[in-house]
């Protein structure tokens, strides 16, 4: 799931950047991905350290779908309620790398990247509407992942995988880089902000499916 992330990333951050339409702000947006890099190492971390701990390794996966079923209930109340909330806007070096770090620890444990997360800490914490968070988040997230795999290299922890299942996998990833792209210059932020809704639903009911398959 890790190299599905980066490879849809990959893509929407380079795209981006040669298209001309990047919103990615560079002082606020590179002690984030710092941070996230660091943070996604000790996300790699605990999980090892769980999937060590525990006799079961299919528990692991109970832990992170019970884990990512709560963030997504605590996101989906943050986004209805959040015309109530009040918003900061952070620029102190050492505060981003501090929020970069927990969004890397997260989603590189979780697994999933982290993008939900992602956007409600960067309107939460900047300030940013829906399409320039999305491509901060990309860009943290790029970071995060890219950090999670050299550690997993590094420490000679790859496990076994198909081939075949990987390649696909990515293609994926990259297709729904191309098709998330096309569908965010196409919407308004109140679409997108449905959209958003809409699939921390569907992530949420396949949480409590996985949780009840690993247990």
């Amino acid at each position: 799931s890790g190299l599905t992330v980066l490879s849809m990333s990959c893509y929407s951050v380079v795209k981006n950047a040669v298209s001309g339409g990047s919103q990615i702000n560079v002082k606020t947006g590179t002690p984030l991905a710092i941070g996230a890099a660091l943070g996604g190492i000790a996300g790699k971390e605990i999980f090892r350290v769980l999937l060590s701990r525990l006799p079961n390794s299919e528990r692991v996966g109970a832990v992170q779908s019970c884990c990512l079923f709560f963030v997504m209930l605590g996101l989906m109340l943050y986004t209805v309620k959040q015309d109530r909330i009040r918003t900061y806007h952070l620029t102190n070096p050492f505060s981003c790398l501090l929020a970069g770090g927990a969004l890397g620890l997260m989603s590189s444990f979780l697994g999933i990247g982290g993008g939900p997360i992602d956007l409600i800490v960067l309107f939460f914490l900047f300030s940013m509407d829906m399409k320039a968070a999305a491509q901060n988040s990309l860009y943290i997230i790029f970071f995060s992942q890219a950090a999670s795999l050299l550690y997993t290299c590094w420490t000679g922890s790859v496990p076994d995988i198909e081939a075949g299942m990987l390649l696909l996998m990515i293609a994926g990833g990259l297709g729904g880089g191309m098709a998330g792209r096309a569908l965010n210059q196409k919407m308004d932020a109140a679409a997108v902000n449905r959209l958003f809704l809409g699939l921390m639903g569907v992530i949420m009911a396949i949480c409590v499916y996985n949780f009840y398959q690993f247990l």
